[in-house]
């Protein structure tokens, strides 16, 4: 038997090999969602609905831009690679901060 009942926030809080760079990331170790690679910020395409995992694309996400929500603080913003749907995650305390204002810096 598990350690979190079926379809709970916890059974979702899993660890993953991110889809981009590889590395082994853990599970968050305050409970929630870990939805992208906090070394290189990517992510997978798995939710229509945050933290539903309904996805069928499964694409990688690319992070390509940051915005500010009041309520939120930082947040970055995906674009799927395979179907360009976007989603926006909040910025994780563990994220890294080189690479997040990186992606704040104009391009070309």
């Amino acid at each position: 038997m598990g350690l979190y009942a079926p379809g709970s926030r916890g059974e979702e809080n899993t660890g993953f090999a991110c889809v981009r760079c590889g590395e082994l990331i853990p599970a968050h170790p305050r409970g929630s969602y870990r939805n992208h690679c906090p070394r290189c910020l990517w992510s997978r395409h798995v939710d229509v609905f945050l933290g539903d995992r309904a996805a069928h694309c499964l694409g990688p996400m690319r992070p390509v831009a940051v915005d500010y929500s009041g309520k939120k603080g930082y947040v970055l913003i995906h674009r799927c690679t395979v179907c360009a749907a976007e989603d926006r995650n909040r910025v994780a305390p563990d994220d890294d901060f080189d690479a997040v204002v990186e992606l704040q810096r104009p391009s070309g």
